[in-house]
């Protein structure tokens, strides 16, 4: 038998619990502004500058292409743009520091062009 005492105490440790909340903080966004060279491309004029991605993910009728190098990733973010999908964001990690993408961590992950010698 559970006595009145017991069951008071119990109450009160409960709605001692109930009002502490905990507090996660979000991550932070992603910096506006897309690099202007990269908006906006063809995923065939991605796959001309970088290559095959190393992940892809569909998701009603959008794509994420992830790229991996050495010290860095990018993500490419696809949508529809009339009959082809292009470009609307691009992400790397680590982050550019005046936009989400940094421009040397896209330019090592560029597939490098050999030039025929004669």
């Amino acid at each position: 038998m559970i006595r009145p005492l017991a069951i008071a105490a119990l109450c009160t440790l409960l709605a001692a619990c109930a009002e502490q909340t905990q507090q996660v903080a979000l991550p932070t966004a992603p910096l506006p502004g897309e690099p202007g060279n990269i908006s906006g491309l063809s995923t065939d004029q991605i796959k001309v500058a970088f290559g095959a991605p190393a992940f892809v993910r569909r998701d009603n009728g959008t794509q994420m292409w992830r790229y991996d190098g050495a010290t860095c990733k990018a993500f490419f973010f696809f949508y529809a743009n009339n009959n082809a999908l292009t470009v609307r964001h691009v992400e790397t990690l680590p982050r550019g520091t005046d936009i989400a993408a940094d421009s040397t961590c896209l330019a090592s992950l560029q597939v490098q062009k050999t030039v025929p010698t004669s």
